[in-house]
């Protein structure tokens, strides 16, 4: 199995350490901008990241990617049973895909990436993310967090690891979480990091991180 991406993208991130969560081996071929192997550009029509290859089965999107995956290995260990956990827990992957990462976007593209690849750049449009946006985001997550810790079932899921993925990218270049204003939220993303299967993955897109942020 292969999954088709870049490793500090979120979206890919999460599928990673979905794949480790289920114990499903997977390898990381480098792709996006236009560019990749043949799984990726056949798999992936409108060069979304992450593409998967199983074979001769070739799918995009992170959602649809876990899905699969999911049914591949069922389990309780990231997607709960419980109804109304199990509903939550899709919530917290939505919440992370289409509210928390189209803000981070703003921020990490226009302060990393952006300068890094040459491409147009608007810190304007950062400093704006970082300033309105987040701070919502982070005030809602202060409030449901409970005090265990983690965002369902008091363990880590799917919740936690969709939600943080992008907020992860966040921190490489901004820190307001460092000012105490939402110590449940830092707290919870640092015991996200620490957790094993995405200390992992960070610690193999480090230098991909490094590299960018040379670049800039």
């Amino acid at each position: 199995m292969i999954i088709h991406g870049a490793r500090p993208s979120p979206f890919v991130r999460k599928v990673i350490v979905f794949a480790a969560e289920k114990g499903i081996a997977a390898e990381v071929e480098a792709a996006g901008f236009g560019r990749g192997a043949e799984g990726y550009l056949k798999g992936s029509p409108f060069g979304k990241i992450p593409a998967l290859e199983d074979g001769d089965f070739l799918l995009c999107d992170s959602s649809a990617i876990i899905t699969y995956m999911d049914a591949l290995r069922p389990g309780e260990e990231m997607i709960p049973a419980e109804p109304k956990a199990r509903a939550r827990t899709i919530w917290f992957e939505e919440f992370g895909d289409t509210i928390v990462q189209p803000a981070g976007q703003k921020i990490f593209f226009n302060r990393v990436v952006a300068p890094a690849m040459k491409f147009p750049q608007d810190l304007a449009a950062a400093d704006k993310a970082e300033a309105e946006e987040m701070p919502r985001i982070y005030d809602y997550l202060e409030g449901v967090l409970p005090d265990s810790g983690w965002l369902v079932e008091d363990r880590f899921t799917l919740a936690d690891l969709a939600a943080a993925c992008p907020i992860i990218n966040i921190c490489y270049c901004s820190d307001p979480l460092a000012t105490g204003r939402w110590p449940k939220v830092a707290a919870w993303i640092e015991a996200v990091k620490a957790w094993p299967s995405v200390a992992e993955a960070l610690e193999l897109e480090a230098p991909m991180v490094e590299g960018l942020m040379a670049k800039k």
